[in-house]
């Protein structure tokens, strides 16, 4: 069994009138199953609506299943004993930073959770250097969050987590509320996360260029996992990704459609610079054949 484990996974919300009566039943997670291996970077996408959100928070024990099971680091989470261990095993990190950050200095702010779990002092303030270096934020040690930017404070928040230790961070849509260069800055300090420290990271995002780099990759549509594979895998699905109401990356758009023209350009063209490359080979055969 891997670090997240889900097995038939149901989650429903149910609507009620002012009396308490049951107005209507919404199924936003159906019969959903995942594995997820320690170490793994594994992205979820999905439309506005489609469960990515509602999973995300299964696997810190924030909803517990309507039916089926999920198993972090082992640990079934519908179980009221093992909820402290789940959360420190599995670190949320929200859309808004300024939901989570509650220090009026940011290593006051990271070293909050560490503090709540009962950590020796020398070593919360160890674990805070230690998290803030990780993603790139010491030396905003002594600011005040407010002063920050909204991906500096995203990488706040994102330490905040890791000084807790866990093995797993779970990120739903960390980006969303972020310019393009604070979300280059966050899912770089990601990256590094998993690379580095070998921290798996679960990223829920409808953002496709933030996904590339990852091991696996979920889909869903309609509370299902509509596709998963690798990113390469997502993205030589052109016309099925745009038939669950995805964005799909510039650049891998343009080479569907040179493809479509008839240029020899293979499947899941993931960044610009590869691109470039196969046409550079096209281009080199054409000239070749003139000579």
């Amino acid at each position: 069994m891997g670090i997240i484990k889900t097995e038939k996974l149901v989650f429903e919300y149910i609507r009620r009138d002012e009396e308490g009566n049951v107005e209507g039943i919404t199924r936003a997670v159906d019969e959903v199953d995942i594995d997820v291996r320690q170490g793994d970077f594994v992205a979820i996408l999905g439309h506005n609506g489609s469960g990515k959100s509602t999973l995300a928070k299964h696997i810190n024990a924030i909803l517990y299943p309507t039916e089926g099971t999920v198993w972090v680091d082992g640990m079934d989470t519908s179980q009221e004993k093992n909820l402290w261990d789940v959360r420190q095993s599995a670190g949320m990190v929200f859309q808004n930073p300024d939901n989570q950050i509650i220090g009026q200095v940011v290593e006051e702010d990271v070293g909050f959770g560490p503090e709540n779990m009962g950590v020796p002092t020398e070593e919360i303030w160890a674990r805070v250097e230690e998290s803030l270096k990780a993603v790139g934020m010491y030396e905003y040690r002594k600011h005040s969050p407010n002063k920050l930017s909204g991906g500096q404070k995203q990488r706040v928040s994102i330490a905040g987590v890791i000084a807790m230790h866990p093995k797993c961070i779970i990120l739903d849509e960390p980006t969303a509320m972020l310019d393009p260069n604070g979300r280059k800055e966050v899912v770089r300090a990601v990256r590094a996360l998993n690379m580095a420290e070998g921290i798996t990271v679960v990223l829920i995002t409808h953002y496709m260029e933030e996904i590339i780099h990852a091991d696996k990759v979920f889909v869903m549509d309609q509370g299902k996992i509509a596709m998963q594979g690798t990113p390469r895998e997502i993205f030589s699905n052109v016309e099925k990704l745009q038939e669950l109401r995805l964005d799909v990356p510039q650049v891998t758009l343009l080479a569907h459609e040179l493809q479509k023209k008839g240029l020899d350009i293979p499947d899941g063209i993931l960044t610009t610079e590869e691109l470039v490359g196969h046409l550079g080979r096209v281009y080199k055969k054409d000239v070749e054949k003139c000579l």
